[in-house]
């Protein structure tokens, strides 16, 4: 990807996130395109990060290898119009716009190679969790230009298209359950004494370190907190605590929650 431009519609959070990552690791600032509505928003975006910022795709649509749409749903019909104007043949579209099957994206641009991905919201400190999907006309090589893209800012993942509502409802909106747990076992430091800031660091880091042993040991979640649940110990008291409150199926229906509202938006 060493000669390519890399354009987004819209640019709200998540794409800013991506911005940031792949600015330190792919692209130089100058082959980063991003078209927005909002001009206070345009004005940010050149300060901060000294990439091409201008209203509209049309405005650079010529120049762009891979292009991300990365809108709310609601504004997915207008992006897809202002794509289908102005795209070149060649360019990879990838789409993070949450529910929105490929079959959309390829009425809408039939002819053109698409990958529908679900990444989070930590791509921010590039740790992000990204699954991704080909579309009909998307080759081996445009599923390796992904992999790599999104490799820079996180984990990845292929899975077939029909996975990925519940892709959504885990992972994409995994993050915000995270952040709920790591206030919820700081609220309990607190109330066992501890200072907030603390607290906060205490539970935050626990979970970091939880999440990296799954990972890098490859042992399931429950082989490990075996390890750690000695008979009678602090430890299998508090997991007692949880299973009684149901802690695990608040999870569950959590997830299954947010993939069928994921399936809703599509």
């Amino acid at each position: 990807m060493e000669n390519f431009n890399v354009g987004f519609i819209g640019g709200g959070a998540l794409a800013e996130s991506v911005v940031k990552g792949i600015s330190k690791k792919l692209f130089a600032a100058e082959k980063i395109f991003v078209a927005e509505k909002i001009p206070a928003r345009r004005d940010y975006l050149t300060q901060k990060y000294s990439i091409n910022v201008a209203e509209n795709f049309s405005n650079f649509a010529e120049k762009i290898n891979l292009l991300i749409i990365a809108v709310k749903p609601k504004d997915l019909n207008t992006a897809l119009s202002e794509v289908q104007k102005n795209i070149t043949p060649a360019t990879l579209v990838m789409s993070v716009v949450a529910g929105c099957k490929l079959s959309t994206l390829e009425n809408a641009l039939p002819n053109q190679k698409i990958i529908r991905v679900m990444p989070n919201v930590a791509v921010l400190v590039e740790e992000g969790m990204m699954a991704y999907a080909a579309g009909k006309n998307a080759t081996a090589e445009d599923m390796k230009i992904a992999k790599k893209f999104w490799a820079a800012i996180g984990r990845t993942v292929e899975v077939e298209e029909k996975l990925m509502d519940a892709v959504t409802g885990l992972s994409g909106s995994g993050p915000a359950y995270a952040f709920l747990m790591i206030d919820a076992l700081a609220d309990g430091g607190v109330a066992a004494g501890l200072p907030r800031n603390y607290a906060i660091e205490l539970a935050a880091q626990t979970l970091l370190g939880a999440a990296k042993m799954v990972l890098e040991t490859g042992e399931h979640p429950d082989v490990l907190r075996d390890r750690v649940t000695s008979p009678a110990g602090t430890t299998i008291e508090g997991v007692r605590v949880l299973e009684k409150n149901n802690f695990r199926s608040a999870l569950i229906e959590a997830v299954v929650a947010g993939s069928e509202k994921s399936k809703n938006l599509g």
